[in-house]
């Protein structure tokens, strides 16, 4: 077949292809070899387009990741020029990141804490570009380092392997923040070492004393707990306490010793405390960061001075189990506005925050007292870690505002690392 060499008609794309190849040319072509012809030519043509969408797509791609970087950045402390964001929409977007809390606590501390409130309001949280703060229980059957990655990781356990998956964690994401540190947390599982942080404190400007009521540690034979107890000069009655603070329910056998002749009965290792007489009213002050709640419960009623008809060692239950709370009591009446009255908020304040310092905690909290009597002078008997949250009211707000700033800060360090990283 020859071609007309007259002819000038272009039907399709494909017939402008032949006149590319030479196909003017005044030779024969069978069928077969111009379908060859026409299929390279239609390849090459889809190779370019593939070429070209790739293109347009990591063009695309780096417009999101420009766009995700500018809005991540806390907008109360940054503003965005709007020359450097893209002049147009990308056709789709990446899913706003979350700021991911990993907890590993105890079934019964996951059924008190980890409430549906709780939940809620953190998922509505809004930190810059991140949508919400996601808390994921952390599968103890899964080694650690195999999990997450987590921005937070919560928990209570002060146990070797556990302390071991930590620090082989943070070597993999070094930017992870643990709630709190093993190492911190062991000081509150000593009742001789938790108080000594708070003698310590200078409080001087804190509208009141805050001071730990005389004690003595005792870890030799019972027989010689007498002796030891004149020579410190202790005055009785006093409050035993186990030497070990690990939220057993042995840890939280306590008791009131009224004569000398019982502390024989007494199994050491333990602390001696002097009672402090204080209006049968006890201050649960809970700290969460920078925020200080205050719960009065009952405690043990006062002990008039020079009182003898009571003698040997007399066992009481833990005062965070009070079935009613002080609250009520003086609402009802039946509480002496005096005791019942709350310590100033400048002097809780000092007092928590130069705790979070001294001990490198961010939850806990403390006991307090105030002497009957003595006007603003306050005593600090006990401090535990990661308390039960779920007895102060509203903690699910206070909680979840708490892990909220602990995103701003992140969300601004992110910034300052890009901003960095630009320049």
């Amino acid at each position: 077949m020859r071609l007309d060499s007259s002819a000038t008609t272009v039907a399709s794309p494909a017939s402008e292809s032949f006149w590319r190849v030479g196909l003017l040319q005044t030779r024969e072509r069978s069928p077969a070899s111009l379908g060859r012809i026409v299929d390279r030519d239609k390849e090459e043509g889809r190779r370019r387009e593939v070429g070209r969408r790739r293109e347009e797509e990591r063009e695309r791609a780096q417009e999101r990741k420009r766009d995700f970087k500018l809005h991540s950045r806390d907008v109360r402390s940054q503003s965005i020029p709007a020359t450097t964001l893209a002049s147009a929409p990308p056709a789709y977007s990446l899913c706003p990141p979350t700021f991911s809390v990993g907890y590993a606590l105890t079934t019964k501390k996951i059924k008190s804490f980890m409430q549906p409130k709780l939940e809620e309001l953190a998922s509505l949280v809004s930190v810059g570009r991140s949508k919400g703060i996601l808390l994921v229980a952390i599968e103890h059957s899964i080694p650690l380092i195999e999990q997450g990655p987590f921005d937070v990781l919560l928990h209570k356990n002060t146990g070797q392997e556990w302390r071991q998956s930590l620090e082989d964690y943070k070597r993999k994401y070094p930017d992870v923040v643990v709630l709190d540190p093993p190492e911190a947390i062991l000081q509150l599982r000593d009742r001789q070492s938790m108080l000594r942080d708070v003698a310590e404190l200078d409080l001087s400007n804190a509208e009141g004393f805050v001071g730990v009521p005389k004690q003595l540690v005792v870890t030799g034979n019972a027989t010689s707990i007498s002796d030891s107890v004149s020579a410190a000069g202790l005055k009785l009655p006093l409050v035993a306490k186990p030497l070990v603070a690990d939220g057993s329910p042995k840890s939280h056998a306590m008791s009131l010793v009224y004569d000398k002749s019982c502390l024989s009965q007494l199994d050491p290792p333990l602390v001696l405390q002097e009672f402090v007489n204080h209006g049968g009213v006890v201050f649960k002050t809970y700290v969460v960061g920078d925020y200080v709640r205050v719960v009065r419960r009952f405690s043990l009623p006062d002990v008039p001075e020079g009182e003898t008809n009571r003698s040997g060692v007399v066992p009481f239950p833990r005062v965070s189990c009070a079935a009613e709370s002080a609250e009520e009591a003086e609402e009802a009446g039946i509480l002496d506005p005096q005791a019942a009255e709350l310590p100033p908020g400048p002097l809780l304040d000092s007092l928590s925050k130069g705790l979070r310092q001294k001990l490198g905690l961010h939850l806990f909290n403390m006991d307090i007292i105030r002497e009957r009597g003595a006007g603003n002078r306050y005593y600090v008997i006990d401090i535990n870690y990661f308390p039960g949250f779920g007895k102060m009211p509203d903690y699910e707000k206070v909680f979840t505002d708490f892990l909220s700033d602990m995103a701003v800060k992140r969300s601004k360090k992110i910034s300052r690392i890009d901003s960095s990283a630009i320049l």
